[in-house]
């Protein structure tokens, strides 16, 4: 089964971007602390708002549509100088699905209600700390040099190569790949899922990159 026409495996809009997209439950807390950490990365990381042709976006399977993210989440963003502004909650539909280059979700049961949708979503979408685990496997001098090539280019090797280990390097526990639902929680529940994603994300945007955060 090959991808419809979209930003997924069979068919990209630009070959210049590559679009991931950020999975949760109610895409008020975990995704867009996901979502907006990314991008905050991208910028420090590249020197470049946009994030290098990276597009960043999020939804929830239960996503409350129009919602904006919770105050704690803002705080925790806020913490890390990240930009919360501007943020609007989205129900995932499959349109997100086809477009997305690479679907990273909070929890393996989020992947399996992606990878359900179908659009061969399989091959793309893992959870966060799932295709952390896998990258830091992968040997980055394997990987297409950003600068001739394109950060796109780069992007997308580095999720086939994720996806080729799946298989071969396994989880140590089955909530190894989660990242727990802090809704509801207190902010300081609120400030260590955000650490955690913080610290998930970390070698992600490193591997896409080329280029390590500053110490």
């Amino acid at each position: 089964m090959t991808a419809p026409e979209g930003r997924g495996i069979a068919g990209h809009e630009s070959s210049d971007t590559f679009r991931i997209l950020h999975v949760s439950t109610g895409n008020v807390c975990r995704s867009p602390i996901t979502e907006r950490l990314t991008r905050h990365a991208l910028s420090v990381r590249l020197g470049d708002p946009l994030g290098g042709g990276l597009i960043v976006e999020s939804a929830g399977t239960w996503g409350h549509e129009g919602a904006p993210m919770e105050t704690n989440a803002e705080l925790v963003l806020a913490d890390f100088g990240a930009d919360y502004s501007g943020f609007v909650g989205r129900e995932l539909l499959d349109e997100h699905v086809i477009r997305a280059d690479l679907v990273l979700t909070a929890t393996r049961d989020h992947r399996a209600q992606v990878i359900s949708m179908g659009h061969s979503a399989g091959l793309r979408t893992f959870t966060l700390k799932e295709f952390t685990r896998l990258v830091r496997a992968i040997d980055p001098a394997t990987l297409p040099d950003p600068r001739d090539d394109g950060m796109a280019e780069r992007a997308r090797a580095l999720v086939r190569a994720a996806a080729a280990l799946r298989g071969w390097l396994l989880a140590p526990s089955l909530d190894a790949d989660e990242v727990n639902d802090p809704y509801g929680a207190p902010i300081t529940f609120f400030r260590s899922i955000g650490d955690e994603i913080n610290q998930a994300l970390d070698p992600v945007v490193t591997a896409l990159t080329g280029i390590a955060a500053r110490r």
